[in-house]
């Protein structure tokens, strides 16, 4: 009897002291989560100089550059391409222009302009906002030097305030012929816009283009920087006061870049003049009736070569977190932009359901790389603005946010495209172990010592053996959504690379080179 009331006696003590030790362990539990909470809306330290180099990124940016030099139309300097040479020269002589610059647009021989303002629109904003990034690994001259290549031919293509040659080459005739750029002999005529047949789109993508280059070159080269402002004040004015689309007044470009509307151009346009000029006209174009008209505020969209929504808002947010504050419609902008950003994040409540099963944004069959790629580059864009300004939380619904989610959606993004994928496959060609070897590409896929005509060229294009020249830096189209890539060179809707998709790559690659990534007012 001794014995079993000790016991008791023992294990009711065991069983105060285990319920003393919940609850001072809830206690302690609810002070931290106090603490934690206090601390949730501290901001984040701004980062300093551009931080230690990440060597995975920094070498990709250092891949993705090269194929700018790859699509290079003209005469060409200091050619880094072994198995490229001049090509085009003749371009624009028909209307006594020198068209020969620009770059071809994908793996044909056609300069869409559409397409090809953007890119430099965005390869503009890239080393805008990453220049002390592309600096530190020896990449700002080179961005520099290709956007120049297309901002010359720009400006040749605007021999007058209302008139822009958009297109040389004639894509029925060139898709033939399957020859490389050096030997082709087909016909290039010229498309224009103009009072008459007017394209708004086109020309306030070109407007956008130039005000944001010159920018670029506002400390390097003053007075061609003052040469792109007036083209793309010139631009602008013809755009908005002509207003028309030129996929309905040129019915034959709907093909290959249709527009489905002119609206966001208006606004991106008018956004990147506004940074380039401290005109306060732009700034009330885009608040004002126009604003209202086409900024679709609330409704996400996606970023690409046809809708420029998104990146307005993001540059819009900038005068919001930069000094700007206060302007309501600017705030409407940045709201926007956080709607784009509460979608992309995979963890929020209004995140996209676009993706694949690996977490790879997924939009469109056909190159299907271009929206996950500039979606991560405006990801990593608003992180970084938040950075910069410390400003700790991003709000989507109940669940909150910070700078590092964004960055951590871009890196997810950004490596899936470098090898971090079920195929274990770089979509990079020329980087990694394994990446494509069929690209949908004339130049890459014909010897350089073969002798081809318009047409005989077709056995490159149907050869079962790789390509014997590497489109080092081409960004191809990607995976299907059930996460397959067919490796040939019939497939063009995977296969074929962009020089616009380059563009959003070497963005995004450029803002995680370096492990802070600071960014700073540029208007």
């Amino acid at each position: 009897m001794g014995k079993e009331s000790k016991s008791r006696g023992f294990f009711g003590w065991f069983l105060v002291l285990v319920i003393l030790a919940l609850v001072v362990g809830a206690v302690v539990y609810i002070i931290k989560k106090k603490l934690d909470h206090g601390n949730d809306n501290k901001p984040t330290p701004v980062p300093g100089p551009p931080g230690a180099i990440d060597h995975k990124y920094a070498y990709a940016l250092e891949i993705a550059m090269q194929f700018f030099d790859v699509q290079k139309s003209g005469r060409l300097v200091d050619n880094k391409i072994s198995w490229r040479g001049d090509s085009a020269l003749t371009d624009g002589s028909e209307a006594k222009l020198d068209l020969s610059k620009g770059m071809y647009d994908a793996g044909d021989h056609v300069k869409f302009g559409f397409p090809m303002a953007f890119t430099a629109t965005v390869l503009s904003w890239a080393i805008l906002e990453y220049r002390d990034q592309m600096e530190a690994v020896n990449q700002l001259e080179p961005a520099q030097q290709s956007l120049k290549w297309i901002t010359d031919f720009l400006l040749n293509a605007h021999p007058s305030p209302n008139v822009l040659y958009i297109q040389v080459g004639d894509p029925v005739t060139d898709h033939k012929c399957w020859d490389r750029p050096e030997d082709m002999t087909e016909e290039r005529p010229l498309t224009q816009v103009n009072a008459s047949v007017p394209g708004t789109e086109i020309a306030a993508e070109t407007a956008a283009a130039m005000a944001s280059a010159s920018l670029v070159f506002k400390t390097a080269d003053s007075t061609y920087s003052s040469t792109l402002l007036t083209h793309a004040k010139q631009l602008f004015t013809f755009a908005d006061n002509n207003r028309g689309s030129y996929s309905e007044k040129i019915p034959e470009v709907a093909t290959y870049y249709n527009s489905t509307g002119y609206g966001d151009e208006l606004l991106w346009a008018a956004s990147w003049l506004y940074h380039a000029t401290a005109d306060q006209s732009y700034l009330e174009y885009v608040t004002g009736e126009n604003g209202k008209e086409f900024a679709q505020w609330g409704s996400p969209t996606w970023f690409s070569w046809d809708n420029k929504l998104a990146g307005a808002q993001v540059l819009l947010s900038r005068l919001s977190f930069f000094g700007a504050s206060g302007n309501s419609v600017i705030e409407n902008y940045r709201k926007s932009a956080e709607d784009v950003m509460c979608g992309l994040l995979p963890q929020s409540p209004t995140a996209t359901s676009s993706r694949t099963e690996s977490g790879l944004i997924w939009v469109s069959e056909w190159n299907s790389l271009q929206h996950p790629v500039a979606s991560a580059f405006l990801a990593a864009l608003y992180g970084d603005y938040m950075l910069t300004t410390q400003t700790a939380k991003l709000t989507c619904g109940d669940h909150s946010f910070e700078p590092s989610d964004l960055r951590k959606f871009a890196k997810l993004q950004a490596d899936y495209v470098l090898g971090s994928n079920p195929l274990k496959m770089s979509f990079l060609v020329g980087y990694g172990d394994k990446y494509p070897q069929y690209v949908h590409h004339r130049g890459a896929s014909i010897p350089v010592n073969a002798t081809t005509g318009c047409t005989d060229g077709f056995q490159w294009l149907n050869s079962t053996k790789p390509n014997p020249n590497v489109a080092v830096g081409a960004l191809v189209g990607g995976p299907f959504l059930n996460e397959t890539f067919v490796d040939s060179r019939n497939n063009t809707m995977q296969t074929e690379p962009t020089t616009y998709n380059s563009a959003v790559i070497v963005g995004l690659l450029s803002s995680l080179v370096t492990t802070s990534a600071a960014v700073k007012s540029f208007g």
